[in-house]
């Protein structure tokens, strides 16, 4: 008899925010000292949603425009992201992330995967494939190419 589905969309919804909330405080601890936890959500939605506007932005972290002006100024000046017109509408910005921007992206990026690699290892490598299994099901499920958040 096939398993109802609500017990593994449960087990689902149990079970990310737990993952979630480990990537998300790993790859803050290894962010670089002179960003913001803000600043660094910002940055990683940029890199993730190339192209995006301030609008994006403020949508995304929840916040009024000028405090996103405000923050989008401060990595502009630090060179870990650029401003660029918008090819149909002079009003509009896109916003990318620079090359300095990536690579302290990538540092943390790198730290937070031996991490995972390590929490990963305390399994039973049938456990290992199982998990490989389903998350690729996983994104076979829920890839619907839209844009990915952070």
């Amino acid at each position: 008899m096939p398993q109802p589905l609500e017990e593994p969309a449960s087990d689902l919804l149990d079970v990310v925010p737990i993952v979630m909330r480990d990537i998300r405080s790993e790859m803050r601890s290894r962010r670089s000292h002179d960003l913001t936890v803000p600043q660094f959500r910002a940055l990683l939605f940029l890199n993730r949603n190339k192209g995006s506007s301030l609008l994006d932005v403020a949508k995304f972290m929840g916040l009024a425009s000028p405090s996103v002006c405000r923050l989008i100024d401060a990595l502009v000046s630090r060179e870990f992201v650029t401003r660029n017109e918008h090819p149909e509408d002079r009003r509009r910005v896109k916003l990318a992330v620079t090359d300095h921007g990536r690579h302290v992206l990538e540092i943390c990026r790198k730290g937070t995967l031996a991490h995972l690699s390590e929490r990963l290892s305390l399994l039973a490598p049938e456990e290992r494939e199982a998990v490989v299994k389903a998350l690729k099901a996983l994104r076979s499920a829920f890839a619907d190419g839209t844009r990915e958040v952070v």
